[in-house]
């Protein structure tokens, strides 16, 4: 590890350590030691000591947007939909602004019929419904939206599919590549929901909370439900499935899909497109750099970017046959 990443190790274990313990956590097993880097990625590095942990953010992070999406999660009104934060000295490492959390226990991936479908969706559906007049402010924008937009234009040029994927989003209305408002009301939103972003806390059994506020924020909540609807529409999530998390978001009172709405794809189409295309632009961009062909599921998106592309304006969308 060079010198550059040792500090920013340095940093964020010292920055865990001294959550951990002013959390209420005396001793472990982990003083004395380096943090454990659970992950080390562009938009984030995250480091453990004990049950606390201390992420960096992502360079160029906006610090207003960032204290009032912290506030946010730490806001009464959250409590036991998003992970609060352990509050601690303001600190960043590297150009990156640190925030210390509580340690939960991740979703397995190894187990996938255990992925708690119905749980994530009632969280999204309590988090649309939070009032954002009583909340931390001034609320950022959703950046789901702006990620759409930052992963396309990461598309390699050249690529021999990245035709399809710029057609599919050259379709896309303009609030859908962060180039105007979103049509519906605002609500709060998650901004980037998938399955990394739950954990169980307290660990290992405690209830399911969403983490990452990197991109909460206002905007359309259809944008929370595309992932899923975008892997069910393009093959990836068995139709059982989407139907346990869209029916669990509708009986926990979802705005975004309400209860009792005869077509949930004229609200989660244009999204679910979007997200096709934000997957499918990243597998181009990360193929090229690890010098190899796209697997199969990036074959998959791809696919899906064409057949969005080669549809008629009248019935273009991502609505399942």
């Amino acid at each position: 590890m060079d010198e550059g990443n040792s500090k920013v190790v340095r940093v964020l274990s010292e920055a865990a350590t001294a959550a951990a313990h002013a959390a209420g956590q005396t001793a472990c097993r982990a003083c004395g030691r380096d943090g454990k880097v659970l992950a080390w990625r562009d938009d984030g590095v995250v480091v453990r000591h004990g049950q606390a942990v201390a992420k960096a953010h992502a360079h160029g992070t906006d610090p207003e947007g960032h204290r009032v999406r912290v506030a946010v999660a730490a806001h009464p009104a959250l409590a036991g939909i998003l992970l609060a934060p352990i509050p601690h000295a303001a600190a960043a490492v590297d150009g990156r602004l640190v925030t210390a959390w509580p340690y939960g226990s991740p979703v397995d991936p190894a187990d996938p019929d255990a992925a708690p479908w119905e749980e994530t969706a009632a969280l999204l559906a309590r988090l649309h419904s939070v009032p954002a007049e009583n909340l931390p402010g001034p609320l950022p924008a959703m950046r789901g939206p702006a990620k759409a937009a930052a992963a396309v234009a990461r598309i390699p040029p050249g690529h021999p599919a990245a035709g399809p994927v710029l057609d599919a989003w050259a379709g896309l209305p303009a609030w859908a590549r962060d180039e105007a408002p979103a049509p519906r009301p605002p609500r709060l939103c998650h901004g980037d929901l998938h399955l990394g972003q739950l954990v169980r806390h307290p660990p290992p059994d405690g209830p399911w909370v969403l983490i990452d506020v990197d991109d909460l924020g206002l905007g359309d909540p259809a944008w929370d439900l595309a992932r899923p609807a975008a892997w069910y529409a393009a093959g990836l999530l068995p139709p059982d499935v989407w139907t346990r998390f869209l029916t669990a978001y509708q009986a926990a009172g979802g705005p975004a899909v309400p209860p009792g709405s005869r077509d949930p794809w004229s609200q989660l189409d244009v999204p679910a497109r979007a997200l096709t295309v934000q997957t499918a632009a990243l597998a181009l961009a990360k193929s090229v750099a690890e010098e190899r062909e796209l697997d199969e599921v990036e074959l998959l998106m791809t696919d899906a970017c064409a057949r969005i592309a080669a549809l008629p304006p009248e019935l273009e969308g991502m609505i399942p046959s």
